[in-house]
């Protein structure tokens, strides 16, 4: 057996050890280290779940990639039409990495019932329109069936505005219209509720219905059925988009207006990314917790065993041989640490994850459950980079048994 290694394991394994004055400070050491850990793979993994279900959200609404035109705006609830059965709308198919492109088109229009009113963007969707991501949110009832053939009345709303405008599967409701024309009267709509989703998501749930494109069209004017509000793009690769936005733009004319999904919801993303420079810094912070524990501690155990480096040194060991036993020591502690340190942070995420226990503000943090996402690469790669700067750090109580004196060690009074 290595000498050093016999030295480290001797001193923390006899009953001496169990009753000096070190034993409770590196049990401290070894929860701090834990504790660390646990705290650093909440943040990743809430961090990572959260960003992941966000952009999920987003961009199973509004694909990666929207294409409109530069004249439209939505604010005054106008969208002025692209031609669908255009040389560009072609040739985006052929681009690579696009998996899906839909035609849809807004109007803006308030819903008035008996007992309330609201006021929100009808979204007009076709046979094309990819229901996938929205299966996974609809609470009641079913999803519309659109076609080119014919106008479906059928519409998709949110649970916040059915319980707000009190309706239910098969309600009927009428909506009205702003005017194109002051000689016209008041457009308006009878629909009716197909089904109920809830995203978690308040800016689709509280600001959008889904309807007919067609019904859209009608209401729009828009003489020709080849004539959409949008085009929105979905990419095989997230991390694509911005290199496809510019593909894209090379072939569109210079009326259209190509923007990512990060550029026409800014605030969201730019929350993403405080989010991100956040985790980061608690990471930092719980790894400098760890790593100041653990030289505490053993600076206590350098101090508590000053006589022994004394003898130790008289009979010629080198200052790197006994530098080693502390390494060793240091070593267990911080492999005991990360150990429990994940068993006990592991189990507490496959908890929220299966059972939903926390819960958050929608309003806020855009989803109503604490979203977690972890992967084996994450898990270790924050183990080891604490692991070695545990270590790394190991060179401040290091410098101190360089200095110690043997012939004043031995007289030192433990």
């Amino acid at each position: 057996m290595n000498f050093e290694f016999f030295i480290a394991k001797r001193l923390i394994t006899t009953k001496s050890y169990k009753s000096s004055v070190s034993a409770p400070i590196i049990k401290i050491g070894i929860i701090a280290v834990a504790i660390s850990v646990i705290v650093m793979l909440f943040s990743i993994s809430f961090s990572k779940g959260l960003e992941n279900k966000i952009k999920s959200k987003v961009t199973s609404f509004n694909g990666e990639i929207i294409i409109s035109n530069f004249d439209s705006n939505l604010s005054k609830g106008d969208q002025v039409p692209i031609k669908k059965n255009q040389v560009f709308v072609s040739d985006l198919k052929k681009i690579d990495g696009v998996s899906h492109i839909q035609a849809t088109a807004q109007k803006f229009g308030v819903i008035r019932t008996k007992t309330n009113y609201e006021g929100l963007f009808v979204k007009g969707v076709g046979s094309d329109y990819n229901w996938k991501y929205f299966k996974q949110y609809l609470v009641e009832g079913n999803l519309p069936k659109y076609s080119q053939d014919y106008y479906n009345s059928d519409v998709l709303i949110s649970e916040y505005l059915a319980k707000r405008l009190n309706l239910s599967v098969d309600d009927s409701f009428v909506m009205y219209f702003l005017k194109n024309s002051s000689k016209l009267q008041i457009p308006s709509k009878k629909f009716i509720v197909s089904g109920i989703f809830s995203s978690g998501f308040d800016d689709l749930d509280q600001t959008f219905i889904l309807g007919d494109i067609k019904e859209i069209q009608r209401l729009n004017r828009w003489e020709k059925d080849d004539l959409v509000g949008q085009f929105e793009i979905f990419l095989e690769n997230y991390k694509s988009k911005s290199l496809k936005a510019k593909q894209i733009n090379s072939l569109t004319p210079p009326s259209i207006k190509v923007e990512t999904i990060d550029q026409k919801y800014p605030i969201i993303f730019d929350w993403i990314d405080i989010f991100d420079k956040n985790t980061i810094v608690i990471i930092s912070m719980m790894i400098m917790v760890g790593a100041i524990n653990i030289i505490t501690a053993l600076l206590v155990l350098i101090l508590e065993r000053t006589q022994m480096i004394g003898i130790l040194k008289s009979l010629g060991s080198t200052n790197f041989s006994i530098q080693k036993i502390f390494i060793f020591i240091a070593t267990y502690l911080t492999f005991l640490g990360l150990f429990f340190g994940n068993i006990i942070g592991l189990g507490l995420l496959f908890i929220q994850k299966y059972f939903d226990l926390i819960k958050l503000d929608s309003s806020i943090y855009y989803v109503n459950v604490a979203p977690v996402h972890f992967s084996l690469q994450d898990i270790l790669i924050l183990n080891i980079v604490t692991f070695a700067l545990s270590i790394l750090v190991l060179i401040i109580p290091s410098y101190l048994i360089s200095k110690i004196d043997p012939i004043k060690a031995l007289k030192f009074d433990s």
